[in-house]
């Protein structure tokens, strides 16, 4: 019996590292493939700009509110912590370099993630069950041209914007509850950002936005058009489209701040 359960468990791994190393080959060419129908985007201009309202514009209030609420909170726990230092007046420098690096572009990134990367996963998914995509192909249309290659471009666009409104949203939410909560006079805190802000506090910020637009788009896209079984399964590509996507920006995020802080 403990021979049985072994051998079983051993083809369970196997079969799984088959279908996880299957799954990667077929990711790198769907996504070999979506930046080679690049040059159609001329021919699919209207979908661009659609898929640009879509996680442009409508993500604005998602994004505003995150980065809001986490400029305020940041503010209000760092600005104690330098309290009790009597370096209080060193909280905007702390709280730029924080928002501008690191919870401004991650906030965006996972919020979009969350709304833009369901939105793909779903909305591909379906049209993956009722063989809309398979209806594509039959009438000679590329349906990554279609269908995918205009939301990469318009997260490629949009996402630097909307990391830049991130960054603004966080940086004023922080300098009002810097001058109302911890009673620091606004000139203070403006004072100690500008002037020592450095070009990579800036590069290291929006360079994650082009890659956030990359992970989260294709990972979403790729698994909806991997669904299958029904609407349940259009159910589970998009959570494993939202979960895989996410951990995905986590991980860039990190490698992207040591890569660049390191080489500048």
């Amino acid at each position: 019996m403990p021979l049985t359960i072994l051998r079983n468990l051993y083809r369970q791994i196997v079969f799984d590292l088959k279908e996880f190393l299957l799954n990667i080959q077929e990711f790198f060419f769907f996504s070999v493939r979506a930046f080679v129908t690049f040059p159609k985007v001329r021919t699919y201009w209207r979908d661009v700009l659609d898929q640009m309202t879509i996680c442009g514009t409508d993500s604005i209030p998602i994004v505003l509110v995150s980065s809001i609420s986490i400029g305020a909170l940041l503010a209000i726990e760092v600005g104690n912590l330098l309290e009790d230092f009597g370096a209080k007046t060193m909280l905007g420098r702390s709280t730029s370099i924080s928002v501008l690096r690191e919870l401004g572009p991650l906030l965006m990134g996972l919020m979009l993630s969350a709304r833009f990367g369901s939105r793909n996963g779903a909305e591909l998914g379906a049209m993956k069950i009722s063989e809309q995509i398979d209806a594509l192909r039959a009438f000679g249309t590329d349906p990554v041209a279609k269908l995918v290659m205009p939301r990469l471009v318009a997260a490629l666009v949009m996402f630097f914007p909307l990391t830049a409104l991130s960054d603004y949203a966080g940086l004023h939410s922080a300098a009002y509850l810097a001058e109302h909560y911890h009673k620091l006079d606004p000139g203070i805190f403006w004072n100690s950002v500008y002037p020592r802000l450095l070009p990579k506090d800036f590069v290291v910020g929006f360079l994650k936005a082009p890659v956030f637009a990359i992970i989260i788009t294709l990972v979403s896209s790729f698994n909806g058009f991997s669904a299958r079984g029904g609407t349940a399964g259009v159910g589970r590509s998009t959570i494993k489209g939202i979960v895989v996507s996410s951990g995905l920006v986590l991980v860039a995020n990190f490698y992207v701040s040591k890569i660049v802080l390191e080489n500048m």
